[in-house]
């Protein structure tokens, strides 16, 4: 590099010099981090911390945080990795990683790191969001850093991502997810300390894409799913075939319809599924959380569901699945996860219904309350009947945020609106008893709306509710031997039960009758 800064060095020198660089760079493997460690990266405060990246095979490694130095060898394969002793919150640090050659970091913080994952609802902007110009002129704030993983699918496990850290600011928040902005905003406020996101979130996308293979066969009612993908996988080249030729035949009816002036609203054929189609199993977990294990973080947020209402049973098995197999790939035992509950969405029902939604809801509390250290930021408030993702994203992020002071960072807060726990029959009428009452229950409206009840046929009609100290009684005089009560059971709910420190009631029923997705597979 020196000579071709020359400006004495004849031509050919410098041309011959520039080949034997260019040869030397081939055949040398420089000493490379993964891609989450560059310039402004946040480290896991109080952690041990794994750095790790590629080099030649037994090459030296030594890499400097502080007045930490470790040193390590990379491996026959090419593969280093040095874990730095915990280190308390602050910065900013330079973090040098050296071998034959050497990478300095700068503007490196401790702090403390979240992953933001999910579909489309936790892939939506703060451009998109409500309130957005306000909230990306205030954005500026060195003590949050971004980081997003580019959106892709493998058929196996990959060991790097494209991408860097960015100082969160009115250049850089606007394409970043909301949630995990807002999430992170609130965080940042409360501790004091810098917070680093990386959102790796991909829209339409179901549970079992984001869930390791080896978990999923594992498990007998997830075998369906795998079933499903062999098959496809066998007849991909067959069904890519048919795409084209389909795909073809629709650019020529569009262009025929512009040429007499009409308007083509059709929409193009999908690709069939193959092995790197974002619905297959496994593989967006291949992709896009492979790449970031081990990196060291405190815990993970989660907006999905959405492609999953269709199998809502099925996820009561796959959601906690998941949840799992990250547990497990990062070895940092039950870090906490956080996820939203389904918003409200389709058209408002008159009478009580059956409804996916509500059973995949559904899904999601008990995965809150079976599997240790979850919490579910519920969202009933913040729904639109004509739009799958609502645009306020604010309330969503800073729920998830109450949940983490109280299951992370162990703040005495409530961090959950009232959740179902049991239910009493009483001259007539159902008792039904409440945990997360902190405060005490609080209807937000007239009276309480979205209970239904029914008797032994099973029959739902809507109900009348009211608080009585802790417990809200229902009843009807349709049903004078109430067996059942649901809350919020719909594709929209409309409820209005809320605790008094600001948290709405997740929907729930209290029956266990087969539901419209008990079959699906």
């Amino acid at each position: 590099m020196r000579v071709l800064r020359s400006r004495v060095g004849p031509l050919w020198f410098v041309c011959l010099a520039a080949a034997i660089c260019s040869f030397s760079s081939g055949v040398r493997g420089d000493v490379k981090p993964v891609a989450l460690f560059t310039d402004h990266a946040v480290l896991q405060q109080q952690a041990e911390i794994p750095v790790w990246g590629t080099a030649d095979p037994g090459e030296e490694v030594v890499v400097t945080l502080g007045d930490q130095k470790v040193s390590t060898v990379a491996g026959d394969n090419g593969k280093w990795m040095v874990k730095l002793a915990p280190m308390p919150a602050g910065g900013p640090h330079e973090l040098v990683i050296a071998g034959k050659n050497r990478i300095v970091l700068g503007d490196v913080m401790i702090g403390e790191v979240w992953i933001c994952s999910g579909q489309s609802n936790m892939q939506f902007p703060v451009a998109a969001s409500a309130n957005s110009e306000q909230a990306i002129a205030s954005s500026a704030n060195p003590m949050i850093r971004l980081f997003s993983v580019p959106r892709q699918a493998k058929p196996e496990p990959q060991a790097d991502v494209q991408g860097s850290w960015a100082v969160c600011g009115p250049e850089t928040v606007p394409h970043f997810s909301a949630v995990g902005y807002f999430f992170g905003q609130d965080l940042q406020q409360h501790l004091k300390v810098a917070v680093g996101l990386i959102d790796t979130s991909y829209g339409g996308t179901p549970a079992e894409a984001w869930t390791n293979r080896e978990k999923l066969a594992s498990i007998p009612e997830l075998q369906p799913i795998l079933d499903r993908h062999q098959q496809a996988l066998e007849q991909y080249p067959e069904n890519l075939r048919k795409y084209e030729a389909a795909l073809q035949a629709y650019r020529e009816q569009a262009r025929a319809a512009r040429e007499r002036g009409e308007q083509f609203t059709r929409r193009p054929p999908g690709p069939p599924m193959g092995p790197e189609n974002p619905h297959s199993p496994a593989g967006l977990y291949n992709a896009m959380i492979a790449p970031l294990v081990p990196y060291a973080m405190r815990g993970a947020i989660w907006y999905q569901g959405e492609s999953n209402a269709g199998r809502a049973y099925q996820y009561r098995a796959l959601f906690p699945a998941m949840i799992e197999s990250w547990r497990e790939a990062w070895n940092q035992g039950e870090f906490p996860f956080l996820f939203v509950q389904l918003a409200p969405f389709m058209k408002i029902e008159a009478e009580p219904a059956e409804s996916a939604w509500a059973e995949l809801r559904e899904a999601q509390l008990l995965t809150m309350l079976h599997c240790p250290r979850t919490a579910m930021a519920v969202i009933t408030d913040v729904g639109e009947e004509d739009d799958i993702h609502p645009k306020k994203k604010q309330p969503v992020g800073e729920r998830l945020a109450i949940a983490a002071r109280a299951l992370a960072y162990g703040e005495d807060v409530e961090y959950s609106g009232p959740i179902y726990d049991r239910m009493e029959v009483r001259d007539g009428k159902a008792i039904l008893h409440f945990t997360h009452l902190d405060g005490g229950l609080e209807c937000r409206g007239d009276k309480l709306t979205g209970f239904t009840i029914c008797g032994e046929d099973r029959k739902f009609v809507h109900a009348e509710a009211e608080i009585a100290g802790d417990t809200v009684v229902v009843s009807s005089p349709a049903v004078p031997k109430p067996v059942a009560v649901r809350f919020g059971w719909a594709n929209y709910p409309v409820v209005n039960l809320w605790n008094k420190v600001g948290l709405p009631a997740s929907p729930f029923r209290t029956d266990d009758f087969p539901g419209v997705t008990a079959a699906a597979k």
